[in-house]
């Protein structure tokens, strides 16, 4: 390691996490008012899980010694702004492994509830009505993964039992995998009237902010089903509110835009429409594999060794 300060800050109590290495010294802090020891003497800062955007990235701008900076999310949006006040040559990791499990798992929950008609049968059992009749099943349906990293393998790996018809997948650039060619995001127009289902697992970056607009939406088949477990701004809201008030496809959102979302928004009561609160992540397996990830990170960092999930490096000459 070659900071000379071995402060590191984490989101849960040391001593709870298995692995970690000695000669490090650790501070708890989980986002509170008042930070744990001086800014100025942190190394390795891991960003409080699930806290508003100005509380993680608060102490930023006093982190002068700091030369990783790991988030608890797969998604880094929500440490963007306050990237700037960092210093030159800090690591930015993402949480790579971490929510695979949990995200996919809802993913595959919001498409059999809306495919099979959940949300009604709870509307019924409430007003004591017996809602029977034919559901679409995910069995022999074509589904179309747009966002083909981890997480979009990990979905695909919860599909293999459902005898889907076909499973096409897109990323960034094309490539070859062990299940089959990915495809380009500028393939997209020819896959979209294929597909049935169509996931969306992105991150949220530039290209992808409003990648799910009117023209993607509007090639997608009468009848499909959209599913966002990305960001809610890779939505464009007012063009699926467009498409959902017209009957013509559904929808399945663990993530809005706004968010969370307020009450009286039309998006609430759209029809065919399916909303979970943004829990893709925050389920009983997150802290497992977050507290892997950390005593992981740790080690290789104590040893000066290359840490996995680097997603950037702050711009400038590395400090020394």
């Amino acid at each position: 390691m070659t900071s000379q300060t071995s402060d590191v800050w984490l989101p849960f109590p040391a001593d709870e996490i298995e692995g970690l290495p000695e000669g490090l010294d650790y501070r708890l802090w989980d986002g509170g008012p008042d930070f744990p020891a001086d800014p100025a003497e942190c190394a390795f800062y891991a960003v409080p899980y699930m806290k508003k955007v100005e509380a993680g990235i608060r102490p930023f701008a006093e982190m002068t010694s700091v030369r990783v900076v790991q988030t608890l999310s797969a998604g880094i949006d929500h440490v963007a702004p306050g990237l700037g006040a960092l210093p030159a040559g800090v690591r930015l990791c993402n949480a790579k492994s971490v929510h695979e499990a949990s995200t996919a798992e809802l993913t595959l929950a919001l498409i059999l509830a809306s495919l099979r008609g959940i949300p009604g049968f709870v509307q019924g059992q409430q007003r004591e009505e017996w809602r029977s009749g034919f559901y679409p099943a995910l069995a022999d349906k074509s589904v179309l993964i747009v966002g083909y990293g981890s997480i979009g393998a990990a979905i695909e790996d919860r599909l293999a039992p459902f005898e889907c018809a076909r499973v096409a997948r897109v990323a960034r650039s094309a490539r070859t995998t062990e299940r089959g060619a990915v495809h380009a995001l500028t393939d997209l127009p020819e896959l979209l009237p294929d597909a049935d289902v169509v996931i969306v697992s992105t991150p949220l970056t530039e290209r992808t902010k409003g990648l799910a607009g009117a023209e993607f939406l509007a090639r997608m088949k009468d009848g499909a089903l959209f599913v966002n477990v990305a960001r809610g701004a890779v939505a464009d809201t007012g063009a699926l509110l467009s498409e959902l008030e017209s009957g013509r496809i559904r929808a399945a959102l663990d993530v809005t835009d706004p968010e969370p979302l307020p009450a009286g928004h039309p998006l609430w009561h759209a029809p065919g429409v399916l909303i979970s609160p943004h829990v893709g992540g925050s389920t009983s397996a997150f802290l497992p594999r977050a507290k892997r990830l950390l005593a992981a990170q740790l080690t290789r960092f104590a040893a000066g060794e290359e840490l996995r999930n680097v997603v950037l490096t702050t711009e400038g000459a590395p400090r020394t």
